[in-house]
């Protein structure tokens, strides 16, 4: 378990993240990470909870208009 201080960064507040948690984010400056509110607590990730289902929901769109965007492809 890392250590975090909650510390003021001007009128908001913010934590620095050592870089051994960085690392094991793969998260680097500008990076944007999500706290995602759950069962257990707050999880911190890099990933968005529901990008799984956004490509889901582009694969039915693809297969469903399978034949019209081959033909916008020519």
């Amino acid at each position: 378990m890392l250590k975090v201080k909650v510390t003021p960064i001007g009128n908001s507040m913010g934590i620095l993240l050592p870089k051994e948690a960085l690392t094991k984010l793969k998260a680097d400056k500008g990076d944007v990470l999500y706290l995602i509110d759950g069962p257990g607590g707050l999880t911190l990730t890099p990933y968005r909870q529901d990008f799984e289902e956004q490509m889901e929901a582009a694969g039915k769109v693809l297969k469903k208009y399978r034949n019209a965007l081959h033909e916008l492809a020519k």
